[in-house]
């Protein structure tokens, strides 16, 4: 399903994809209020509590709480927030965003995060893989950037695994944990269609 149309004057809530997206094992689906101990657990991870709204160590109202923060990003265009699951148990394993502040001019920023004791599996990379493809059914869309830091390796690795490619050094890009940081950009574009086949 495509994404709602938007305009600048326009806010309209966007719609989670009738079939969920998935890829090798991994689905993408809307949170639900039994994701919370996978939320918990994300939160012990120091690094998460600093790039987004989760809180560090949260308890189990606070975790409720970022989840129904995800659902409002639906409600409010600004994008979407799926819950990375296991395609066979539905088992929650991280969360994997696509956020829609550019789309007037073609562009989108993901973001994801694996649970501690889910990582090593290449989880992320497959969710990402499977975020991308979605992300291609919105049409407005031509371009989806990453930002990552360069000590960063996994999440480099998980990147270039999702056919993601590195395009610079952003210097002094943003606040993180009060202090500014550089940043990574990798990117990736539309495939073009030439003969029937994506390239």
């Amino acid at each position: 399903m495509d994404a709602a149309q938007r305009s600048p004057d326009t806010v309209r809530m966007l719609v989670l994809p009738t079939t969920a997206p998935t890829f090798d094992g991994v689905r993408l689906r809307a949170f639900e209020p039994r994701d919370v101990g996978m939320v918990q657990n994300l939160s012990t991870d120091p690094y998460t509590p600093l790039t987004g709204t989760l809180v560090a160590d949260a308890t189990t109202e606070q975790a409720g709480q970022w989840i129904g923060r995800q659902h409002d990003r639906l409600v409010s265009g600004s994008g979407y927030s799926f819950c990375i699951a296991d395609a066979t148990d539905d088992r929650a394993l991280g969360q994997a965003g696509l956020w829609l502040a550019d789309l007037a001019h073609g562009r989108a920023t993901a973001g994801y995060g694996v649970a501690p004791t889910e990582r090593g599996r290449g989880v992320a990379a497959r969710a990402l893989t499977a975020l991308t493809a979605f992300a291609w059914t919105i049409p407005e869309l031509h371009r989806i950037e990453l930002s990552i830091e360069p000590w960063n390796v996994a999440s480099t690795r998980t990147a270039e695994n999702a056919g993601y490619e590195r395009e610079g050094l952003l210097r002094s890009r943003q606040e993180i944990g009060g202090r500014r940081v550089d940043m990574l950009l990798y990117s990736a574009i539309r495939p073009s269609v030439v003969g029937g086949t994506a390239r």
